[in-house]
């Protein structure tokens, strides 16, 4: 009986061997928490062709969008950690959730196998052009001035737009009434078409359209000006002392995926993140590409996160409506 039970065991861990040696032999998907146009689905699918060259497979983007990530990521949570599946997460579904949600039906660092830290941004503040709050300052007197009057638009509940606004209110004393939509590009077309006062969005989603004059920009969240609107001062700049926002993407696979797949796929991401026109591409969208790294550095700065974001995220009081 022994002997059975070790055969079976050995059988086992051979076959899981094999597994990591074939791998991939069909098509991977990468999962996008947000909405197509938003910027996570512009940086998924910018990546994409590399990602598949690398990888030997087709690589299929697949968006579930829904309540500041959370469908997608507890899907993929749940499927087979064979690293056929793998996410688009980012700053936001990997930290930021673990403030804004009571109960999350994920665990950001147990249900999951980091792969790869990729590029980020700034939030770009928006209004529509003919709005009366032509600064920062400006639309923080309208606020001081008609507490809860003024409102901002954002992708959705949980999302980095909706805790920019709340970040906003939290260090200036104000309040404004939150109008959530089902992605960023939503959100944005509600600040254009003056159906909200304002709104937070990744630079990638809203650069073209401040350039073409549909929007006008107050500020950029990092702590530098993006270079997709050098003119465009950070925060902190415009007056509103400690406000720093950057949203940072990476890949995550399942946990339990084997340590050999889940190489392969950092390996494969590396290699699509390095050509210089993914590069230059991201660059005109307004992302910043970071040095390539190990799964072992992916999982360092989601830890990092999870310590810098939760923090703040409770002290600014910021809360899913």
């Amino acid at each position: 009986m022994k002997n059975v039970l070790w055969m079976a065991l050995l059988a086992s861990v051979l076959s899981k061997g094999a597994l990591a040696a074939e791998f991939p032999t069909h098509p991977v998907t990468l999962v996008v928490p947000l909405a197509a146009g938003s910027t996570a689905d512009i940086l998924a699918r910018a990546m994409q062709p590399g990602l598949s060259k690398a990888l030997g497979q087709t690589v299929v983007v697949e968006n579930r969008p829904g309540a500041g990530g959370q469908l997608a990521m507890s899907y993929v949570a749940k499927q087979a950690a064979d690293g056929y599946t793998i996410v688009m997460g980012s700053n936001g579904t990997w930290a930021i959730n673990l403030g804004l949600y009571e109960k999350l039906p994920y665990r950001p660092v147990e249900d999951f196998a980091p792969v790869a830290y990729l590029a980020g941004g700034s939030n770009i503040l928006i209004v529509k052009p003919s709005s009366p709050y032509t600064s920062v300052a400006a639309l923080i007197a309208a606020m001081k001035a008609a507490p809860g009057k003024l409102t901002y638009s954002s992708g959705g509940n949980g999302t980095t737009h909706h805790l920019s606004s709340e970040l906003l209110k939290s260090l200036t004393d104000t309040q404004a009434m939150h109008i959530p939509y089902g992605g960023a590009p939503q959100g944005v077309s509600a600040v254009m078409a003056g159906e909200t006062d304002f709104g937070f969005y990744n630079t990638p989603s809203v650069s073209s359209l401040v350039k073409e004059r549909k929007l006008r920009a107050l500020a950029a969240t990092g702590t530098i000006r993006t270079p997709m609107l050098p003119e465009v001062p950070t925060m902190m700049e415009a007056g509103v002392a400690g406000y720093v926002m950057s949203v940072d993407f990476g890949l995550l696979a399942p946990a339990g995926t084997p340590d050999d797949v889940v190489l392969k796929l950092n390996r494969a991401a590396n290699a699509a993140m390095a050509q210089p026109k993914l590069q230059e591409t991201l660059k005109n969208y307004g992302f910043e590409v970071f040095e390539q790294g190990t799964p072992g550095d992916m999982a360092k700065r989601v830890n990092a996160d999870i310590d810098k974001w939760v923090p703040i995220v409770r002290q600014a009081k910021a809360k899913v409506d």
